[in-house]
């Protein structure tokens, strides 16, 4: 049985030899925990902590690692106080949010299909005190800090908005922000979180 050795690219090498007799070999690992991960890339889908939205215009996500190429924003029973529709912005920074620049579209599909387009965030189009909405927006990246945006929510019978658009950051995604499109309609039910991979 021939020698095999393993070349790292960046230089050195294991050599693993073969035994001398031909009897199986058992190679054992030691006992480990935590996530694995790979050239940089995480090997499991991460949650982040659940936030009550039943106050405040805002719920952020920060601290976001830097390898992460997709993230979903999972809501459950969200509403607001008034009529302005949900805004999710991409942050660069704990503090520093991108509010311009952004392609994105959500229908409201079934008995209210009217359209609406949005350039401050990934939009959608919940436009009534009273919808409740349940659902996630997947936004991923496609290359650099390009994201594109997909959504599928409920928000009240025959209404569930749907759409997509699309965003060019100034620099790595590190945070999530959930916000409406004036900015003041303030959260009074439900809960947020994301997922990230």
């Amino acid at each position: 049985m021939a020698n095999l050795k393993l070349k790292n690219p960046s230089g050195g090498s294991l050599n693993l030899v073969s035994a001398d007799s031909a009897s199986d070999l058992t190679l054992t690992f030691p006992a480990v925990t935590g996530t694995a991960v790979i050239s940089g890339q995480n090997s499991a889908i991460t949650s982040g902590t659940a936030v009550a939205s039943t106050s405040g215009t805002s719920i952020d996500f920060t601290s976001i690692p830097n390898w992460v190429k997709r993230i979903t924003v999972v809501f459950n029973g969200v509403s607001t106080n008034g009529s302005s529709m949900s805004l999710i912005q991409l942050g660069t920074g704990a503090t520093t949010y991108t509010t311009s620049g952004y392609v994105s579209t959500s229908v409201g599909a079934a008995s209210s299909p009217g359209a609406a387009s949005y350039t401050a965030g990934f939009g959608i189009r919940n436009d009534d005190a009273s919808y409740v909405m349940s659902g996630h927006m997947v936004i991923t990246n496609i290359s650099g800090n390009i994201w594109i945006s997909s959504h599928t929510t409920r928000i009240t019978t025959g209404v569930c908005p749907i759409g997509g658009g699309s965003v060019t950051l100034g620099a790595t995604l590190t945070a999530v922000r959930i916000t409406t499109v004036n900015g003041t309609d303030a959260y009074d039910a439900g809960s947020i979180n994301i997922l990230y991979e």
